[in-house]
């Protein structure tokens, strides 16, 4: 317990830190920073110093404690500098959770005259939360067995590679490749127009798949087929597996059924909905490929970018999206959802029931990459989804018991859930924002991301008492 404790107290060293640099680069928000640097930078390095960094104690109980106190402490940093700005408690808290959980909901309107370091904050809050997720997502959950997840560890060490074995190498092949792709997408971003502030927050929330904009108008601000289209190919790059990069640079193997899985998904939704577009909407072929892939893309890889309000392309449009916002990006990438390999998974094991339904004798067995799935990670992927969607009607009941419309109830449960940002209907849809919810509704819409961020059952498990009488018996 006192390595969780000093962790934790390392993380608010390490905002405050991040702090005392934004306070430095702008300073027409310094004090904001400066106060909340000195308030979390005390408070860290008095836990950091009061507990142990030896990890003798740690148990494996603790993992499940110290990954869901870190996403916790870590927005409630991310709130500090928000608050002291102007927003609310309930507001900033909404803010940074949906930030560090690379969501994209956000309360906040005026963006075009809001000051360049809170908006360089929320960029910062969503590129670190990226990364931070990748580290969890493949690190962490497949130890702790969660949703199927040691999938993705035999997929990712299928080839026996040292660096996908080895925590340190690992993390320093991915932060190489991560901040490799947001130098590139900034680079690209300045070449088509963007100023460099511009193209740097911009970067930062593409890679991220956080979709954070410093404009009210999301990236529909930029009018600009060339800019449109590279965020579209870097919100997809930043929903792929970093370990699917590691390996393909160093040895050449790009083979991954999520990949081909999600591309191929990706692939018919647009060509669907681009056909859709031209009928109801009249727009030429390049003009709705465009508007569509980049949309569609932004959702599945839960970015959470809007360059048009889609909601008005047509019911079918609006129920195509609302299924598309539950879909996902791929695991070990920086996008939240269900993701593909899930998908691909559950909809290979239905397969294999409907056969033994009509050839009950026959051995079916469930494959990926070219395995059989083990019964405990199916069982986990089905838990997943069952999992999943109790959340979601639980999320929606609440929204709607405090007055939310069905359109918002539903739509703000699957988008929280699937840290994908903007909902349908016209209070927040890609037109409009979460402002004008209620307090409750707000601090239900938070749970929500940090469920969907941390893929529930690691949350759900502090909630059992029985995790607690274990965790003290086990001291």
């Amino acid at each position: 317990m006192s390595f969780v404790i000093f962790i934790n107290g390392l993380v608010m060293v390490f905002f405050a830190a991040l702090m005392g640099v934004v306070a430095l680069a702008f300073p027409d928000t310094a004090s904001v920073f400066e106060e909340s640097a000195f308030f979390f930078g005390f408070l860290g390095g008095a836990l950091a110093l009061a507990s142990s960094p030896r990890t003798d104690d740690l148990r494996p109980l603790h993992t499940f404690l110290l990954t869901s106190s870190v996403w916790m402490v870590a927005a409630l940093c991310g709130a500090g500098p928000l608050h002291l700005y102007n927003l609310s408690l309930t507001d900033a808290f909404f803010e940074a959770m949906s930030g560090i959980t690379t969501t994209g909901s956000t309360v906040m309107s005026g963006l075009d005259d809001t000051p360049r370091g809170i908006i360089f904050w929320r960029a910062t809050l969503q590129a670190v939360g990226g990364v931070g997720f990748i580290v969890t997502g493949i690190a962490l959950l497949p130890i702790l067995k969660v949703g199927g997840m040691q999938l993705f560890r035999s997929e990712s060490s299928e080839t026996g590679e040292r660096e996908l074995r080895n925590a340190t190498m690992f993390a320093s092949a991915t932060l190489q490749i991560y901040f490799a792709l947001i130098i590139l997408c900034g680079l690209l971003y300045l070449l088509g127009g963007m100023s460099p502030f511009d193209a740097l927050t911009h970067a930062l929330t593409t890679l991220s798949t956080g979709g954070y904009s410093g404009y009210d108008a999301s990236f529909g601000h930029f009018q600009s087929g060339f800019l449109q289209w590279t965020c579209t190919l870097f919100m997809l790059a930043g929903a792929l597996p970093f370990s699917w990069y590691i390996r393909g640079v160093r040895h050449g193997n790009w083979r991954s059924e999520q990949v081909v899985a999600m591309l191929k998904s990706l692939g018919l939704s647009i060509s669907v909905l681009a056909v859709w577009l031209m009928y109801v909407q009249d727009e030429t072929l390049p003009d709705a490929l465009r508007l569509v892939a980049f949309n569609v893309v932004s959702v599945v890889t839960t970015t959470g970018y809007a360059t048009t309000d889609y909601t008005l392309w047509g019911p079918f449009a609006v129920a195509a999206f609302f299924v598309l916002t539950a879909v996902g990006g791929a695991t070990g990438s920086t996008a939240g959802g269900a993701k593909a390999m899930r998908w691909l998974v559950a909809f290979r094991a239905l397969l294999a029931q409907i056969r033994m339904s009509f050839a009950p004798h026959r051995i079916t067995f469930v494959k990926y990459e070219g395995r059989p799935v083990a019964p405990d990670a199916l069982s986990g992927v089905i838990a997943f989804f069952v999992l999943y969607a109790a959340t979601f009607g639980v999320l929606a009941s609440l929204l709607s018991f405090f007055g939310a419309d069905m359109s918002t109830a539903l739509s703000g449960a699957l988008t929280a859930l699937a840290n994908v940002g903007p909902g349908v209907g016209g209070v927040i849809g890609p037109a409009g924002n979460f402002a004008s919810l209620d307090t409750a509704s707000k601090l239900v819409l938070s749970f929500g991301m940090y469920l969907g961020r941390l893929e529930m059952a690691t949350v759900y498990a502090l909630m059992a008492p029985l995790f607690w009488r274990e965790l003290v018996a086990n001291r």
